[in-house]
C-alpha cells in the first residue's frame, strides 16, 4: 500500500529521493512549528503543545520509514541547535533526562513510527480504523514520556501521572480527533 504523501506527490518526482528529502523537511518543520504553539501550566514542568497533532499526521501520511526518518530529523535539529522544540528550547539537553520533556520527544519517534506502520496496511483509510492508529500513537508517547517524565523529576509514578498524563488527555483526544479525521478525507480527495 502507499502512504499518502506519495499517493499526492507529483508522478515525476514520485520515486525521487529529493521529493522524499522535501517532505522530511516540511514535516519537520511542521512539527517545530507546532511546538511553538503552547499553553504553560504552572503545575506542571511540561506544556501543552501542538506538537502531537503533527506527530500524528506526519507518521501516519508518511509510513513508518519516512515517518521514523522526518522524526529522527526533528529531533536532530534540537540536538544541533535549532529552536524547535517547545517553548523555542533547543540542544542535545533536551534529549537527555536533565529535562522533563525529552521523553515526549522520543516517544514521538515511536509514535511516527507506529502510526505510519499501522497506515501502510490501510488504518488511515477509514475515520474507525484512523481514531485507532492516533489512540495508540499518543499511548506511545504517553508510555515513553511519563515514566521519563518521573525519572528527570524525580517523582512517583502517580505524581507523574498527575504532571504529565491527566492534564494532556482533553487536548491530545481534540488533536487525535483531527488528525484522526483528515487522513481519511485526504484519502478520499485522492480517490484512494
Amino acid at each position: 500500500m502507499s502512504t499518502l504523501a506519495l499517493a499526492v506527490s507529483p508522478a515525476k518526482v514520485r520515486p525521487r529521493v529529493a521529493w522524499r528529502v522535501f517532505l522530511a523537511l516540511a514535516g519537520s518543520w511542521l512539527v517545530a512549528g507546532l511546538a511553538q504553539l503552547e499553553i504553560k501550566l504552572p503545575f506542571t514542568p511540561v506544556p501543552i503543545t501542538g506538537q502531537t497533532l503533527g506527530v500524528l499526521l506526519v507518521g501516519t501520511a508518511y509510513g513508518w520509514r519516512l515517518g521514523a526518518l522526518t522524526l529522527l530529523l526533528y529531533l536532530a535539529e534540537i540536538a544541533v541547535g535549532l529552536p524547535f522544540a517547545a517553548e523555542g528550547e533547543a540542544g542535545l539537553e533536551r534529549l537527555t533526562l536533565a529535562t522533563p520533556s525529552g521523553g515526549y520527544l522520543w516517544g514521538f519517534l515511536l509514535a511516527g513510527t507506529l502510526t505510519g506502520w499501522l497506515a501502510g496496511r490501510g488504518w488511515d483509510r477509514s475515520l474507525r480504523s484512523s481514531l485507532g492508529v492516533m489512540l495508540l500513537g499518543n499511548i506511545v508517547i504517553y508510555l515513553v514520556g511519563v515514566p521519563w517524565l518521573a525519572a528527570s523529576i524525580d517523582v512517583s509514578g502517580l505524581e507523574a501521572l498527575e504532571l504529565g498524563l491527566y492534564p494532556f488527555v482533553i487536548g491530545d483526544t481534540l488533536k487525535l480527533l483531527i488528525a484522526a479525521g483528515l487522513l481519511p478525507a485526504a484519502w478520499r480527495l485522492t480517490g484512494g
